[in-house]
């Protein structure tokens, strides 16, 4: 682990995630509650922030990624950082001067500029981490992920409620600028040899559609990846019943089952980096689905606090594995070439097919039972397990070929 931390790049990309995360979360719960404040708690408005945060996710991922394939990965970083930081000052005076529903322009043009700068994030590491260290690096970056989910809502309410929006948006705008000076000190992109890439735009984007679909592995994971969000977008809208229904809670027990997710979460972030180098991610990928599988079903047909409890916290130790195995796959079965492409191809997939079991989660709680849906979700998990078990049967064959040339 301390190899790990001497790569200034591994340094770099995790203290610019720390100053991401603070403006992302500061940004997310100010706009939320201010919003609510100007209309009452209006729901349409309150989901517009759902779709200025998902919507370029659909609009912009595969074109933003074909753009980092073919940008340097670091300058675009530090120029998406930058324009962040500009933007939110930008449109924080627009709305300070004119109408408070510029405030939804913050979402929408950092959530464009994330599908740039998230690919190109994960072409920095796979050009400058060695690959050993690719799967440990990954668990540190997910850790602190997962460190924000249970911090960020705390910090962001405290940020606009102790000293307004104006301030909220000045510490978001602070957070993107020290993510863009944090990269900005590192060597400068090696520039690329220009000959060897497609000459259009749109050869580009052929080209990396034909690669995922010629690719085994990537092609599993996007089918892992469907099945994956088809299972969170059934049951996440529907997790306040399992509190309401389920254990006859006040709704706002719901935070509880949430908060001890997310320190499943960090615990297990930590302890996926502790065997990072010892397992490999189709077995860490296999073991976050199973697990999380299990832990749908019992949270579904639990009626008592500490079963449900329980099954939170072992979803939350679990996902990391989910998260850590796909992104190193991705990361080991991708040149560094199409890093940015094959980012646009798979990640709508996952979201997309959220949004679709989103939309209709509502509708099958009509008709169906609460325990029947989180069982369905459960069966959905295995489903893209069995998508990820020829990967794992692939290692182990290429582990005996080893062993045989050894012998």
């Amino acid at each position: 682990m301390s190899g790990l931390f001497q790569n200034r790049y591994v340094r770099a990309i995790l203290l610019s995630g720390l100053f991401l995360q603070i403006g992302i979360w500061v940004r997310n719960f100010a706009i939320l509650l201010y919003v609510m404040d100007h209309t009452g708690g209006d729901p349409l408005a309150i989901s517009m922030i759902s779709v200025a945060e998902y919507a370029p996710i659909f609009l912009f991922s595969f074109l933003a990624g074909t753009f980092v394939d073919r940008w340097r990965p670091k300058r675009t970083m530090v120029w998406c950082d930058l324009i962040s930081a500009i933007s939110v000052i930008a449109v924080l005076l627009t709305f300070i001067y004119g109408t408070w529903k510029a405030v939804f322009f913050v979402t929408l043009i950092s959530a464009i500029l994330s599908q740039f700068s998230q690919p190109a994030g994960m072409k920095l590491f796979k050009l400058h981490v060695p690959a050993e260290q690719l799967q440990a690096g990954m668990s540190m970056y997910q850790t602190l992920f997962a460190i924000f989910m249970v911090l960020g809502p705390i910090l962001g309410t405290f940020v606009f409620q102790s000293f307004g929006m104006v301030m909220a948006m000045v510490v978001t705008s602070l957070a993107f600028m020290l993510s863009a000076l944090v990269l900005f000190f590192l060597p400068a992109d090696p520039v690329e040899d220009k000959a060897k890439q497609p000459s259009t735009l749109w050869a580009d984007m052929a080209s990396g559609m034909r690669y995922v679909r010629e690719n085994r592995v990537l092609t599993l994971i996007g089918l892992c990846f469907l099945a994956s969000g088809l299972a969170i977008g059934l049951v996440q809208p529907l997790s306040i019943f399992l509190v309401t229904e389920r254990l006859g809670l006040p709704k706002e027990s719901l935070q509880w089952l949430l908060m001890l997710q997310g320190i499943g979460m960090i615990a297990g972030g930590g302890l996926t980096m502790s065997f990072a180098k010892t397992v490999a991610p189709q077995k860490l990928l296999i073991i976050g689905m199973l697990g999380n599988a299990l832990a749908l079903a019992v949270a579904g047909l639990s009626t008592h606090l500490w079963l449900t409890l329980a099954a939170q916290l072992f979803s939350g130790l679990l996902l990391p594995c989910i998260q850590i195995g796909i992104n190193t796959l991705l990361l080991k079965h991708t040149e560094s070439a199409f890093i940015g492409r094959v980012n646009g191809i798979l990640i709508p997939m996952y979201t997309g097919s959220m949004v679709v079991t989103m939309s209709v989660a509502g509708m099958a709680k009509e008709h169906f039972s609460l325990v029947s849906i989180f069982v369905l979700a459960s069966l959905l998990f295995i489903v893209g397990t069995l998508f990820i078990m020829p990967l794992a049967r692939m290692q182990e064959g290429k582990q005996g070929e080893s062993k045989e040339k050894i012998g």
